[in-house]
């Protein structure tokens, strides 16, 4: 069966469906998670509340082919909530991990964490999660231009904070 179809009839009600769809984009939903909650206990937390959240709301999905794109939004609605009521941003076992297996983990996590929120998902959906521009365009309701324009600005602004940071090493 393929996505499409999975799609139609997890929107119809069929919990098998339902449940491949959720075994087929966890890792997705995961990885996205972890990306921004810093943590994998939360990121599990995460992802249970997401499928549950998804379970009730499914029939609400009007296009099939845009689910996978309305589970990252929940997932990313999620996230923001958790981080606000939190109110802080703390560097996690996986970013640890990751520190130790790229060189320059670490200091991307830090160059990240200066970005306005809005910017960090921006980054993390096209980068990390591999999201196309259209679909970020379709989540965020905004027109793709609006879309690369903002991209473009974040690039630049980390672009900026590794030269300062390497002017800074030097001197």
């Amino acid at each position: 069966m393929d996505e499409h179809e999975l799609n139609r009839r997890a929107i119809a009600g069929n919990d098998e469906a339902f449940l491949a769809l959720m075994h087929l984009h966890k890792e997705a939903l995961l990885r996205m998670a972890l990306a921004f909650l810093k943590n994998e206990h939360d990121a599990l937390e995460a992802l249970q509340e997401v499928t549950y959240r998804a379970y009730k709301k499914i029939h609400t999905v009007k296009q099939p082919d845009y689910l996978k794109t309305w589970l990252i939004r929940i997932m990313m609605n999620y996230c923001n909530d958790h981080l606000k009521k939190n109110r802080r941003l703390v560097f996690g076992e996986a970013d640890k991990e990751a520190g130790s297996n790229m060189p320059d983990g670490l200091e991307i996590a830090e160059a990240l964490s200066c970005l306005p929120l809005a910017e960090q998902q921006l980054i993390h959906l096209k980068y990390f999660q591999d999201v196309k521009i259209k679909d970020i365009a379709a989540m965020e309701n905004i027109p793709e231009g609006t879309v690369k324009s903002r991209l473009h600005k974040t690039l630049r602004t980390l672009r900026g904070h590794f030269t300062e940071k390497e002017a800074a090493d030097h001197v």
